[in-house]
């Protein structure tokens, strides 16, 4: 690259502004370098105490505005009691009367070392909860939620009553509690398949005339799937055996009904007769805790028959559905068709199952992906493109993000998962905190709230924040010793050796490294900048984050020389950390060249870094203009190269379709008003995770600002040329083999031809610049006394062609000095910068 050239006259204040330029970069560079930093003590503990003040200001709210309601309206302050408030559908199942806030918080108290807090609301549960309420519930959410809740507080209030401080009153009255709740759930199972039915009555069961309920004839995969650990562990806490054996029932018959050729499952399946109702396949919503519990039933219950059939499915998974860093859904009997163009926020939780397994990787590439998205949109939308645009705006404060971050951190030590925990803690506190409690965000792109606070925010997100956060010897309890349910509720792995496991039959034959866990068979060094080479790749994936390499800004003076150091800016970095930038060059009348933007390159299609003259043809707007449908203008295309907005369908499907129309390039402009490459770091496209080895036209990507300046070119002539090419051979262009050498007043500013090494700037003595010094990797800032070389007049006369601090309206030029013309206009605002 060639030399970027800036000048001061001598006694002006440009000397003084570049200084303070420096250390405004450095410190800026430093501050970015933060996030990968290491976390002193004293930092984690004042984040910790953040976690429990806001844990605090949740359940005090609950406590004081809702019990004994199932939920606390933060904007409302008063509890949301089933039938009082305006009736949400599913959403309301969960509701069963039986002050599930408080019930589905009951262990967080213990690990947050609330014990005082905790005994009250044990004696609060025992006094004041009911369970043969006649209401409609959720098997599975009652299941996960009240029946979890009550088995952790459980675990919890057992394991401090053996310590012998506290809970010596306890006489089990929670494990008779998840008894009974077990037994009104049981009628769900009462099918010719063993699948459950989705809902139940508390008080009168599924047939019964009263019930309400029994019409139902589809559950969800993840409804019928999500039973094991909690059934399991009230079979052998309470020594009845009849509740594993119906989960472990339920869970054989989806294992029957996967798609033997794929060894996928559907999100939805016929209760009675086993029929695949909705066959898309994912890891999200409607299968996502299939997946956790058949891994968890493992590791809780030692019965290797989940261990084979999570593999199994995990194999299948990796090979169709992680398409690192995206998750995809497929059609379970024809997996190389991708089924929809976005993702659900509830597959946040699979990189930390993927750590449980040891399977770092794509862990660490999918978790990195939708850290980007929140940087972007401050939350996990509820849903969200491959494109990472919002599909679905709400948030109700889920917490999978968060566990995933915490299984990360506990398997790499990386600080660096700790700084997007600490973003986490930061952004509910200011987008979600109320004065009553925390409010769901009902679209991320407004920051609206919605009069939510859903329980398992109390359960999960500040459990897993505060175990972040927290050293093992700073808890109450081994948490190694205990395995989280679905719900985040604590279960003993002791678990396995209480009682004999079901029977079942060993059908595969596994290498005895598969059975650790997490497995050494996949297992990577417990080495962050390990991850950090993994994460950088996906800096770029939605235009938000760059990887950063700097060190602080260091003073140096000794023997008269002024020294200013960016130890590391211009540090090596590996390729797949870098975004080659693309340029799109306007070449047809009046542009001649002059005008030029900065474009990102895809990941498919041509390599236009390997064509030696680029590619050059006329542009035509795409009609319609997202190219997400048939192309209707399809004869304009032919022959030339098409504008398409982004948005609404993927890169890699307007690609086919303007390839088939036959554009020979594409340009795709961004659809986010103001976007723009000097604010928002480059990235590259990615495809859809099918195929897309026979697109070999080239692609580029321009922001809304710079794509508007080329739809305008194009309204304003006929006909308008533009060159689509590497950034290095941008057309009229001259590079020089040694950077450049700029004078004014004795400031000599040397930036040189390398693209790679450190980088110094020195303030040194005359005579101090020795002959080979203009050759390194090294930017050289000499002050020398008494030269002047142009005078104050002269410097007035060819200002227009240095940039000094403080103008912004003409940049510099590559392989320019000062006293070189400009190339063209400088009123142009579309130059290469």
């Amino acid at each position: 690259m060639g030399a970027k050239l800036f000048c001061w006259p001598q006694g002006s204040p440009g000397i003084a502004m570049m200084l303070r330029a420096l250390l405004l970069t450095g410190l800026l560079s430093w501050a970015n370098g933060q996030e990968g930093q290491a976390m002193l003590p004293e930092e984690k503990s004042k984040i910790r105490d953040q976690i429990v003040e806001m844990f605090d200001h949740a359940y005090g709210s609950y406590m004081k505005y809702a019990y004994p309601a199932d939920e606390l309206m933060p904007l409302s302050c008063r509890g949301r009691v089933r039938g009082l408030e305006p009736n949400r559908g599913d959403i309301d199942d969960s509701l069963g009367k039986f002050s599930l806030t408080l019930i589905d918080t009951l262990d967080t108290l213990v690990v947050l070392n609330k014990l005082d807090e905790f005994e009250d609301a044990v004696r609060r549960t025992l006094r004041d909860v009911r369970l043969d309420n006649d209401v409609v519930v959720s098997v599975f959410e009652t299941n996960i939620r009240v029946l979890g809740g009550l088995l952790g507080a459980h675990t919890m209030a057992d394991m401090l009553r053996q310590r012998g401080k506290r809970m010596q009153w306890y006489r089990d009255e929670l494990l008779h509690m998840a008894k009974e709740l077990g037994n009104r759930l049981l009628p769900a199972f009462n099918t010719t398949s063993g699948l459950p039915y989705p809902r139940v009555n508390l008080r009168y069961g599924v047939l019964n005339p009263l019930s309400r309920t029994g019409t139902e004839s589809d559950t969800c995969t993840a409804c019928a799937g999500t039973m094991i650990l909690e059934f399991a562990a009230l079979s052998r806490l309470s020594g009845e055996a009849v509740f594993e054996e119906n989960a472990r029932k339920a869970l054989d018959v989806l294992w029957e009904k996967r798609q033997r050729g794929s060894d996928l499952v559907g999100t939805v399946i016929n209760i009675h007769n086993g029929d695949w109702v909705r066959r898309d396949s994912g890891v999200g919503a409607g299968i996502d805790s299939y997946y956790e519990y058949l891994m968890k039933a493992y590791v809780l219950l030692g019965d290797n028959v989940y261990l084979e059939r999570f593999n199994t499915h995990y194999r299948a998974i990796m090979k169709y559905i992680s398409q690192p860093p995206l998750l995809l859904n497929v059609h379970m009997h024809n997996p190389t068709v991708s089924v929809r163009s976005w993702m659900d926020s509830l597959l946040a939780f699979f990189p930390g199952l993927q750590v449980l397994r040891g399977d770092l990787k794509p862990a660490i590439e999918t978790h990195e992906m939708l850290y980007q998205v929140t940087k972007q949109h401050k939350f996990l939308p509820e849903a969200f493109t491959t494109e990472f645009r919002v599909h679905w705006g709400q948030h109700p404060l889920r917490p999978e993000f968060a566990e995933s971050t915490y299984y990360l951190y506990k398997a790499t030590g990386d600080p660096y998962y700790l700084r997007v925990g600490q973003s986490i803690v930061e952004k509910l506190n200011a987008h979600a905190r109320v004065p009553c409690g925390f409010a769901a965000v009902q679209d991320v792109r407004t920051g609206a709230h919605e009069d939510r606070m859903d329980s398992f925010f109390l359960a999960e997100m500040f459990k897993y924040l505060y175990l972040l956060f927290s050293e093992k010897n700073q808890l109450h309890f081994d948490i190694d010793d205990y395995i989280f349910t679905t719900e985040a509720h604590l279960l003993p792995v002791s678990l396995s050796t209480s009682q004999p496991p079901c029977r079942g039959n060993n059908t595969v034959r596994l290498n005895l490294f598969t059975y650790s866990c997490p497995s050494t068979q996949t297992l990577f060094p417990n080495n962050p900048s390990f991850a950090k080479t993994i994460r950088d790749s996906y800096k770029y994936l939605t235009g938000v984050g760059r990887a950063f390499h700097a060190s602080p800004v260091r003073f140096e003076v000794h023997k008269g020389v002024y020294r200013v150091k960016l130890v590391a800016e211009v540090t090596q970095t590996t390729e797949e950390e870098e975004v080659e930038p693309l340029l799109v060059q306007l070449i047809s009348p009046p542009f001649l060249g002059r005008t030029v933007l900065t474009a990102g390159p895809a990941k498919f299609g041509m390599d236009l870094t390997k064509q030696e003259h680029g590619v050059k043809g006329s542009i035509v707007k795409t009609s319609p203009y997202t190219a997400c449908g048939p192309i209707e203008n399809a004869e304009d295309l032919s022959g030339h190269i098409a504008l398409a907005l982004r948005g609404d369908c993927m890169f890699a499907a307007k690609a086919h379709r303007l390839q088939e129309a036959g554009a020979i390039g594409v340009i795709f402009i961004d659809h986010r008003e103001g976007s723009n490459s000097a604010e928002t770091p480059l990235f590259q496209m990615v495809g859809d995770g099918g195929s897309t080895a026979d697109i070999t036209i080239p692609l580029v990507f321009l922001f809304s600002q710079e794509g508007a300046l080329l739809t305008s070119a194009l309204e304003d002539h006929s006909n308008v040329d533009v060159l689509m090419l590497p950034k290095e051979r941008r057309l009229g262009k001259t590079t020089g083999k040694r950077g450049g050498l700029c004078r004014a007043h004795g400031l000599v500013i040397l930036l040189p031809t390398g693209d790679q090494g450190s980088t110094n700037f020195r303030l040194a003595e005359e005579g101090e610049l020795e002959d080979g010094e203009a050759r390194g990797p090294t930017l050289q800032f000499v002050l020398e006394k008494g030269e002047v070389v142009l005078e104050e007049e002269e410097y007035k006369q060819q200002g227009d062609s240095c940039l000094t601090p403080g103008d912004d309206h003409m940049p510099c030029f590559y392989g320019q000095t000062a006293a070189s013309p400009p190339s063209h206009s400088a009123n142009d605002p579309n130059t290469d910068p």
